[in-house]
C-alpha cells in the first residue's frame, strides 16, 4: 500500500520530488484521478489549484466532481487515487452515496498510490473524529453518525497543524483515542509504504 498524505497537495519541491519517487513509471505514462465534492466557491478554488498541480507534473489527469452524474463502471483503472479536501464529514458521507469509497479501496489494493489533501488524508485514517477538532475544524452539519475512515492506516491526520496555535488542542485530541495521531503542517507530507512511514 502507498499512501501520500498531505494537507495542501503538491505543493513544495521536496514534496513533489519525493512524490515522483513513488511512481512506478514516467508522468506521462501515469493517470491519476483526481476526486472532488466542491460545495462552494472556496473549495472549488482550492481543488482548480489541486489539478493545476497534479497537470503541472505531466501526468494524465481525470477529475471526478461527485455532485456530478458518472457510472463507476465506467471507470477505468488508475495509477493514482488523488482525494481533495473540504468539508470531510460531508465528502465521506457523498462517497458513500455514490458508493466511489468502494472503487477506490479496490485500486489502493490493487496497487493505486492514494494521495490525500487535508479531508482526503484524513479519511483515509481509522476514523474522520479529528476533522471536527478544535477551533478551525469542519462542522459535521450533515449530522455524520458513522465516522469510520478507509483504515487504509491506523494513524488518524490532523492537516495544518500550527503548533503556535494549535498544539494543546491536539494533545487534549491524543488523550480521548487510542489510535496514533500525526499532525502535518501545510509544508509536509506523510508518506506510508507497507510498514515503513516517515514524514517530508
Amino acid at each position: 500500500m502507498k499512501l501520500f498524505l498531505t494537507s495542501t497537495g503538491l505543493s513544495n519541491s521536496k514534496i513533489i520530488e519525493e512524490f515522483l519517487k513513488l511512481l512506478n513509471g514516467a508522468p506521462e505514462k501515469t493517470s491519476v484521478l483526481v476526486i472532488a465534492y466542491g460545495q462552494n466557491e472556496i473549495e472549488r478554488f482550492y481543488i482548480e489549484e489541486a489539478k493545476k498541480q497534479v497537470q503541472s507534473l505531466g501526468i494524465n489527469t481525470t477529475s471526478l466532481n461527485m455532485q456530478d452524474d458518472f457510472e463507476i463502471k465506467d471507470l477505468p483503472n488508475f495509477d493514482i487515487i488523488y482525494v481533495c479536501g473540504g468539508n470531510t464529514f460531508s465528502i465521506l458521507n457523498k462517497m458513500r452515496d455514490v458508493k466511489i469509497d468502494d472503487f477506490i479501496k479496490s485500486e489502493v489494493a490493487r496497487g493505486a498510490i492514494y494521495v490525500g489533501v487535508s479531508a482526503g488524508s484524513i479519511i483515509a485514517g481509522p476514523s474522520i473524529e479529528v476533522a471536527g477538532w478544535g477551533v478551525g475544524g469542519d462542522e459535521n452539519k450533515i449530522g455524520l453518525e458513522d465516522l469510520t475512515g478507509f483504515s487504509f492506516t491506523d494513524i488518524a491526520v490532523f492537516p495544518h497543524f500550527d503548533i503556535d496555535s494549535q498544539k494543546e488542542e491536539i494533545e487534549e485530541f491524543k488523550k480521548k483515542v487510542n489510535y496514533p495521531v500525526q499532525e502535518l503542517t501545510d509544508e509536509q507530507a506523510l508518506v506510508i509504504l507497507g510498514s515503513e512511514r516517515y514524514i517530508i
